[in-house]
């Protein structure tokens, strides 16, 4: 008999949010703007330790699920933020310093049906 993961792991996904014009109209380098998305992911991880979905997700190591989403520029990542405030979606703002520019945000670890009517309207990342 083939030993599997357990049978009640629920499929959890980390989703990002970063702005595509640091690429395409910024010109950011690549590098820069994957560097944003991780410090966001690992920020909204560290801030959400201890929440039952995150402590899950993270055991699950060698199956995490990430989904990283765009959005065209900073109004429409500051409102997302502010909507995700307001249905109280835990996540990270992430704002590059010192520059104070709010590149991208990501939320802490959710069951994907939980948080996808808030995402489902952006595009992956390209």
């Amino acid at each position: 008999m083939a030993v599997t993961g357990p049978e009640t792991a629920r499929h959890l996904v980390q989703y990002v949010v970063v702005r595509s014009d640091l690429l395409h109209q910024m010109a950011w380098p690549l590098g820069a703007v994957i560097t944003q998305a991780c410090h966001a992911a690992t920020a909204a991880i560290h801030l959400n330790y201890h929440d039952s979905d995150t402590q899950e997700y993270l055991a699950q190591l060698d199956t995490m699920h990430k989904v990283v989403l765009q959005v065209p520029d900073q109004t429409t990542l500051t409102t997302l933020s502010e909507t995700l405030t307001e249905k109280n979606i835990a996540h990270k703002l992430w704002i590059e310093q010192p520059e104070n520019l709010p590149t991208c945000l990501a939320l802490k670890p959710y069951p994907k049906e939980a948080v996808h009517s808030f995402l489902r309207k952006f595009k992956l990342f390209k």
